[in-house]
Parts: structure tokens; sequence; C-alpha cells
């Protein structure tokens, strides 16, 4: 597992953390029952505090990706189908706001937003 921080993002370290993790589980590039490596190490190799990656990994497990097992480490969880889609939404979310900031930045309006999504869906259907 590879976690790549940036200190000039914007975006708390915790939260890069937290991300990037959620982000692999969601793909598959961390299985369920894939050990991740403990606080320690983890904080060790990013060079950063134990409190911010025990924070990310806390923020994890609430969010139910992973559990982790006093002594033994932590561990990615199956995923439920409910928090899969929810994170999945969450990053959609985030990616309209993108455009849309960008959009408005731009000058273009809802017809010419709503028309750019159509020809973006239309075009993934045609490659399906």
């Amino acid at each position: 597992m590879r976690v790549v921080l940036s200190n000039s993002s914007g975006v708390p370290l915790y939260r890069q953390i937290k991300d990037q993790i959620g982000a692999a589980i969601l793909s598959g590039g961390l299985a369920e029952g894939s050990a991740l490596p403990s606080v320690r190490a983890l904080a060790r190799d990013l060079r950063i505090s134990i409190i911010t990656t025990n924070r990310a990994y806390t923020e994890l497990a609430a969010e139910g990706f992973i559990a982790t097992v006093p002594g033994k480490g932590a561990y990615v969880l199956a995923l439920d189908s409910a928090l899969v889609r929810e994170q999945l939404l969450r990053q959609v979310e985030e990616g309209l706001q993108t455009a849309l900031d960008a959009a408005r930045r731009a000058g273009i309006d809802r017809e010419e937003l709503i028309q750019i999504l159509d020809g973006l869906m239309q075009a993934e259907n045609e490659h399906a």
C-alpha cells in the first residue's frame, strides 16, 4: 500500500491518508482481510505524527472500512454495498462540485453543463 502526502494541498494529512486508503479499499486494491501497516509503522514511513495516522485509522474504522484489533493491527473489512454506494456518491458529488466551480469561472450555464454531461454519458454508453 502506498500513501502519498502533500503538505501544500490544503487537505489535512489525516484526511489524505483516510481518503487514499478508503479509495484503495473501494477499488479492490486492498482486499477484505488485508492487513494494514500499524499506526506506528505508517507514521514512521510517512514521517508524520502517530496522532495523525491514528486519526485516519479511527475514521476509517468509524466508517466501516477497517477493524482494529488491539495487539494484532488493522484489517480491511468486507464492504457493505450501501457503504460502497455512499462513498462513491460522495466522490461523485465532490467531482461535480469541482466541475461546477470551474463552469462558474468559465461562465458556463446550467443548460451547457447538462449538454456536456449528456454528451459524456452518451460517449460512455457507446464504449460500454
